[in-house]
């Protein structure tokens, strides 16, 4: 049988959807159901959150980014051998950009295409019976997106839960949770976002936290009772990222983090070997593997360790020689000259590209992102059309004379102009690339 799934949905950011999911996501593992995690949009960090709260590897579903034949294929394989799908949205329930129908990039476009019902997160800190009318809105403001239920977040008394219940309840939408204002549950913030799961001394401590919570707040039975059967459609990975060497050294340590799950679980579906090393740690990446990857992640936090790591630029000069490598937003600010970091100070970084960024001069860049290559890359093949996001806030503070690897656009076809750059073997670009266009 497929899992039963339902989406963790809510206004606006900031709502209790994270908290309110990674809770459920524990609390039925401690019971012993298969369980795992989704996200909807191009979140790196949640699905780290969903995987260690269930030991089961989390997903995104992106709806603008992947085909819809690559979108199916990764929902069922969400959905095999699983007795709940948990899928958390990302902003508000119905935010996404003016695209195609169902390719917003909204949770929404999810909702209406698997017929998944949702259970919404309202932030009731300053409003009682007024809840009713959001959460009203929403169940009318379209058709096709069904709210199932209602969870109450930050009470202040059982008087506050009682007036918002009681309106909410009286224009037909069940109340399965009520959470008192506990700042204690919220998980801490950092510039792009929570701070990473792999960051936390005492990552299950927490995740029990939330789990307890849930299991004391939320009525998690009629949580389940909700949710639906999770059935795509038939789907292919014709349209993912295909991998881009038969061994792929891959940088991953607390400066290189943000790989999305599905783009590492297809490489090696597809037969690729993927082995790690820690440039933190001034590892170098393996001479037997074919191609060096530098996620993004957190270098201006890590750049004067990085600047003072001989062996990671040794050994990165030496595989740049005969072999492709490709680094993307915080692996990019890594290929280049140099780093500025918050406080102003500039970190000789690797010099394989031409380019120097600061994090001193913060400017945020936040978008879906279409790429047209201009030349062959780890990404694909020169002319090959790749979907993807960048959310960064380092700003280019020069340029070089390398030459341009993409003409990008925005998530709506305008032209944004060239870039990131290549230099020889060596690529790199602020876009994280999540799926390749399909035809």
């Amino acid at each position: 049988m497929t899992a039963r799934a339902i989406i963790i949905g809510a206004p606006r950011s900031g709502s209790g959807k994270t908290s309110v999911t990674i809770g459920i996501l524990r609390a039925l593992t401690r019971r012993g159901l298969k369980v795992r995690g989704a996200k909807s949009g191009p979140d790196y960090i949640d699905p780290g959150f969903h995987t260690a709260a269930t030991g089961l590897s989390g997903v995104n579903l992106d709806s603008w980014a992947m085909p819809p034949s690559l979108l199916n294929a990764l929902a069922a394989q969400q959905a095999d051998d699983t007795d709940f799908v948990i899928l958390e949205s990302a902003m508000g329930l119905f935010d996404g950009i003016p695209a195609a129908p169902g390719r917003t990039g909204s949770a929404a476009d999810l909702a209406r295409l698997y017929g998944l019902p949702v259970l919404l997160v309202l932030d009731v800190s300053g409003q009682s019976t007024t809840a009713a009318a959001v959460a009203k809105g929403f169940a009318t403001y379209d058709p096709d997106v069904r709210m199932a239920g209602v969870v109450l977040n930050r009470l202040g008394s059982e008087r506050h839960r009682k007036l918002s219940g009681d309106a909410i309840e009286a224009i037909g939408l069940p109340v399965v949770g009520a959470i008192l204002r506990d700042p204690t549950l919220n998980l801490p913030e950092r510039h792009l976002g929570l701070v990473q799961a792999g960051e936390y001394d005492d990552l299950m401590a927490h995740l029990d936290r939330l789990a307890d919570m849930a299991e004391k707040s939320l009525d998690l039975d009629a949580v389940m009772r909700l949710a639906t059967p999770l059935a795509p459609a038939a789907g292919g990975f014709a349209d993912a990222l295909q991998p881009p060497g038969q061994r792929i050294a891959l940088a991953e340590d607390g400066a290189f983090t943000f790989l999305y799950p599905h783009v590492a679980a297809y490489w090696r579906k597809a037969g690729a070997e993927i082995v790690p090393f820690s440039p933190l740690a001034d590892e170098a990446p393996d001479d037997s593997c074919d191609v060096c990857w530098l996620p993004g992640g957190y270098p201006e936090l890590h750049a004067g360790k990085l600047a003072a790591a001989e062996t990671f630029k040794a050994g990165m000069a030496r595989f740049a020689a005969t072999k492709p490598i490709h680094g993307e937003c915080g692996g990019f600010m890594v290929l280049g000259e140099a780093l500025e970091d918050a406080s102003g100070e500039t970190h000789r970084m690797l010099g394989l590209l031409g380019h120097a960024t600061s994090f001193a001069k913060r400017k945020m860049n936040l978008g879906y992102r279409e790429a047209r290559l201009r030349a062959d890359c780890p990404l694909g093949t020169q002319g090959a059309l790749i979907r993807g996001h960048e959310f960064h806030y380092a700003q280019m503070t020069g340029t070089g004379n390398d030459e341009p690897l993409a003409d990008l656009a925005d998530g709506q076809g305008n032209p944004i102009g060239a870039s990131g750059y290549r230099r020889g073997h060596v690529s790199g670009t602020f876009f994280h690339a999540i799926a390749r266009a399909s035809a």
